[in-house]
């Protein structure tokens, strides 16, 4: 029997949090067979002594580096001590609550708001799973935006994938990006003098809105006044505003309405996308996605000048062309008197992605996802038709495959970090391939919250830019870059891809493992400073750092606002760490039987 849209949402929704859980609350003890019903399959149990029970989950396939896939989860409870399926959000339940139970009867009772926010974000994960899930075609484009508005599941490695707080259901259709609805900015007029903006190098804020809204179709201005774009969300947010709404009594602002091109969503929600438009723009949102209200803050938009003033002062990007960044060269925003941010912040992105280079880039993230129902996975789909176009088995395409990617995603961004000093946060969402060809030739990176400058490269850095040593969260000691930047680069996007290999069935993962740990080895005996420092130490601690999203999400913290803006981190098993991974062998290809 297949099941329904909704039986499988919320199995996904189950199977993410069950992976977070696993990792960061606890793994849970193996069990190899049911002797009540004859059953060799594997299963997790974990013990609920909240609920008087102990949950077992099926393991439908393990992973060295990536998610469990599970399938039907039972409970036993006393008296009658005997197995009984259960749907996964009930027991999905038991474990939300035996997340506080481990951390005192005190704090507990203290968290209690927490504890019902994190809930109620898991029903409004599954939900907005289950909605993308009734309207989904089953079909895989290859333009950038259509794997930009693939996402049906959301990420693996976080407890709410799809938890939007703050996007009402009858705005979802236009503003969530499985919808692929569509729309135009809302301008404003403003008193001119009110504009705060910055740029780098041949980009003029005023050329970029011609781009936007040329002369010809403009509203007609008074005097003294200028436009700015808002997305129509944060337009309707940012009138609520009581300093907002003095100036528009004033004269000093008024709403114009939707102009010019029509938009959509990508990936991340806020920033937009038009094919006939050479940038991308990203605005605040008052919306709360994942961990984070969705705000740009100031050091972000100084940042992506500065960062592009720093690319364009070093001849970096000019000997890797396999690595392209993609700019947030330029801002704009609405100064106000004891404000930081006026709400009106907006981040110009460069779009290389316009018509005609459609199909030159799409996310990782889209790559390594679950394919909708009876579909295969993007990745899948483009290593097997890259097998038969080569005459290669299947296997041996993929080690191609797989090595023409790290030329591209993995190699340059360490020998960056290693030249000048520069980390980037590399997640599967913020780095995309050039696979129009079929073999990856190129990684884009984009985001300009994502830099990690390093002490150690401060005083050359500084020189090349001066403002960097003015913006806050740009510098950090090397041993915290090192531990972010291994989780970003390794953990969550090349295990990413290991991992949906594996899955796809078109390799072992420990192949691609030891192909990961030659490369990184053969990197740390290349280069000479925090590059090979990094490689080394990678491959050589049995544990690896790795963001606690399930515990971010149970204190309800927002990480964009912390200090620094750090999460909390949980150690791991290192997939690449040499006993762990023999340890392993054998597990990991009994499960893929």
């Amino acid at each position: 029997m297949h099941e329904s849209m909704r039986e499988i949402a919320e199995r996904a929704t189950f199977q993410s949090f069950a992976n977070c859980y696993r990792r960061e609350i606890d793994p849970g003890m193996p069990s190899q067979h049911r002797p009540e019903c004859g059953d060799r399959r594997t299963y997790v149990e974990w013990s609920c002594p909240m609920a008087a029970a102990t949950l077992r989950a099926e393991v439908e396939r393990e992973s060295l580096c990536g998610p469990f896939r599970f399938g039907r989860v039972f409970i036993c409870r006393a008296p009658d001590n005997a197995w009984h399926e259960i749907a996964p959000l009930r027991a999905l339940y038991l474990m939300v609550q035996e997340c506080y139970s481990g951390i005192g009867a005190a704090r507990a009772e203290a968290l209690r708001n927490e504890e019902a926010e994190l809930l109620g974000r898991v029903l409004a994960s599954y939900q907005c799973i289950a909605d993308s899930l009734q309207r989904s075609s089953g079909e895989a484009g290859r333009t950038f935006l259509d794997g930009e508005q693939s996402l049906m599941f959301g990420h693996w490695l976080h407890p709410t994938p799809k938890s939007r707080q703050g996007m009402a259901d009858w705005q979802q259709p236009t503003y969530a990006p499985e919808h692929r609805g569509q729309f135009q900015l809302t301008y404003f007029a403003v008193d001119a003098a009110l504009l705060r903006y910055g740029s780098a190098g041949d980009v003029s804020v005023s050329g970029i809105l011609e781009t936007l809204l040329p002369e010809a179709d403009r509203p007609t201005l008074r005097p003294g006044e200028a436009l700015i774009p808002l997305h129509p969300m944060q337009a309707e947010a940012v009138m609520l505003s009581p300093d907002i709404a003095e100036l528009a009594r004033e004269g000093r602002l008024r709403r114009l309405g939707p102009f010019g091109a029509e938009f959509s969503p990508t990936s991340s929600v806020r920033t937009v996308y038009s094919p006939a438009i050479p940038w991308m723009l990203k605005f605040s949102l008052p919306v709360r996605i994942t961990n984070s209200l969705r705000i740009n803050r100031m050091p972000e938009l100084k940042a992506g000048v500065a960062m592009s003033r720093l690319f364009a002062r070093t001849d970096f990007l000019a000997r890797h062309p396999c690595f392209r960044l993609i700019r947030d060269p330029a801002y704009l925003t609405l100064g106000l008197p004891g404000r930081t941010e006026s709400g009106f912040e907006i981040i110009f992105r460069e779009n290389p992605f316009t018509t005609g280079n459609e199909t030159k880039g799409i996310t990782i993230a889209a790559l390594t996802a679950d394919p909708p129902p009876h579909a295969r996975s993007r990745l899948d789909v483009l290593v097997r038709e890259y097998a038969a176009q080569q005459g290669l088995p299947v296997a041996s395409a993929c080690r191609h495959w797989f090595s023409a990617y790290l030329d591209c995603a993995l190699d340059p961004l360490v020998r960056l970090y290693n030249e000048l000093g520069v980390a980037l946060e590399a997640h599967q969402q913020n780095v995309l391939l050039d696979v129009s060809s079929g073999l990856p030739t190129a990684s884009y990176y984009r985001d300009n919250q994502g830099f990690y400058l390093s002490n150690a490269h401060r005083d050359r850095l500084v020189s090349l830019v001066p403002e960097t040593a003015e913006i806050g969260g740009l510098y950090f000691d090397d041993h915290v870059i090192q531990e972010r930047f291994a989780y970003y680069l390794i953990v969550n996007q090349i295990c990413s891809m290991i991992a949906r290999m594996g899955q796809d069935r078109l390799i072992d993962e420990e192949a691609l493992l030891i192909m990961l740990r030659e490369r990184l080895n053969g990197l740390a005996r290349e280069l000479a400073g925090v590059g090979r420092d990094f490689a080394s130490g990678i491959v050589d601690r049995p544990t690896v750092a790795a963001k606690a999203n399930l515990l971010t999400r149970m204190l309800d913290i927002d990480e964009l606002e912390a200090e620094d803006g750090r999460a909390i981190y949980v150690q791991l098993p290192n997939p690449l760490f040499g006993d762990r991974r023999s340890a392993r062998r054998g597990e990991a290809r009994a499960a893929s039987r």
